[in-house]
């Protein structure tokens, strides 16, 4: 069952983000031809106003179909100097109106983040952690805290400006700063003590270490904060940033020698991943399981708007940036040139989804021993 949960929730998402295309299409007059739910044969369809919407076999997203899409594939074909539409088709319209419609599915995966951060901040939750002190044990043997000067027994109490309160709090803000230098505030017995060291670099998942444990002598049960309805949103929409920021950082950590076949999950893994999340998060109680898969969703939800706006032809940062060009030059580019322009954002597509499919078969079947 836990695959058909994660199935429905990507289903959710890609479904959420061709809804943008489908209403910034309508709101800039391009017609829309076709709006399915689901993709594959069609099983039932009704046409209303021009649109024909339909229910299709596979719940694996669905589809806006506007007027003009192929007329990219025409003008390469019949050797056109420039694709022509008609005034009320993809390529007929203005192009930033065609850039909006591109950024419209991305921006709709960043509103969903938004509203799921939302719900989480208003429903809030339980957690249970540990005290911020920490322990440095003999089994650690590269520690960047030990050789800094920090004992076992030592309180972190502040990470750089960011007060801490816990190891949860320790956790959070270690592991998304790999390979920087860092200042770490300890009360060692009454005593505040500022640390100078350089966090390490965890190459089998990305995120950052500085060689602690924690001491589990005692585990603390921690209540979130709840917010109301406006302040919960205005924390949505600042979660939802962060979230951007760390994604793109994290992007960026995977060019520093990072394990690619662990770090970048494939589409079995994080269907897995949300079918699990929903399977042993609601067997745990619905606020646990609501507000495990909102965060989840809402980590998918952000790579889906940055994957998406990255400049490559085949994705929706390639219409914008076609258009983008064609408004800064005042002409229409050449199909012929963004036919070649269009093999590098392939092989790219290619490569990342060849590195994810890969590390889908070795984690499964390293869990599998």
């Amino acid at each position: 069952m836990k695959w058909l949960y994660g199935i429905l929730c990507l289903f959710f998402l890609i479904l959420f983000h061709e809804f943008g295309h489908f209403l910034a299409a309508k709101l800039f007059g391009v017609k829309v031809e076709s709006f399915s739910i689901g993709f594959g044969p069609v099983l039932l369809h009704r046409t209303i106003k021009g649109t024909d919407y339909r229910l299709s076999l596979f719940p694996l997203g669905g589809y806006c179909g506007m007027k003009g899409e192929k007329d990219f594939q025409k003008a390469i074909e019949e050797k056109l100097p420039e694709i022509k539409g008609e005034a009320d088709s993809l390529y007929g319209i203005h192009p930033l109106k065609r850039a909006l419609i591109g950024f419209a599915g991305p921006f709709f995966n960043f509103i969903f983040a938004v509203i799921a951060c939302a719900f989480i901040n208003g429903i809030g939750y339980t957690y249970y952690t540990y005290s911020n002190k920490i322990l440095i044990t003999d089994e650690i043997k590269n520690s960047a805290a030990r050789d800094a000067g920090i004992q076992s027994g030592d309180k972190i109490i502040k990470i750089n400006e960011k007060e801490i309160s816990d190891f949860s709090d320790l956790l959070e803000e270690i592991s998304v700063r790999p390979d920087e230098d860092i200042i770490v505030t300890i009360d060692r017995a009454g005593e505040i003590i500022s640390f100078p060291l350089h966090t390490e670099l965890d190459k089998s998942t990305g995120s950052g270490k500085i060689g602690v444990a924690a001491d589990t002598s005692e585990i603390l049960e921690k209540e979130s904060p709840r917010y109301g309805f406006f302040e919960a949103i205005g924390h949505g929409f600042i979660d939802a940033v962060k979230s951007v920021g760390l994604t793109l950082k994290s992007i960026g950590i995977l060019f520093k020698g990072v394990d690619l076949n662990n770090a970048v999950s494939g589409p079995a893994r994080v269907t897995e991943m949300l079918g699990s999340t929903v399977k042993d998060g609601f067997s745990a109680g619905f606020r646990v399981g609501f507000v495990s898969l909102m965060s989840l969703l809402s980590i998918i939800s952000i790579s889906l708007f940055i994957m998406n706006l990255l400049p490559i032809p085949v994705l929706d940062g390639g219409l914008i940036l076609i258009a983008l060009i064609e408004i800064i030059i005042r002409r229409r580019l050449s199909p012929r040139f963004q036919y070649y322009v269009q093999f590098i954002g392939l092989a790219f597509i290619a490569f990342i989804f060849i590195i994810g499919i890969k590390g889908d078969i070795f984690y499964f079947l390293n869990r599998g021993k």
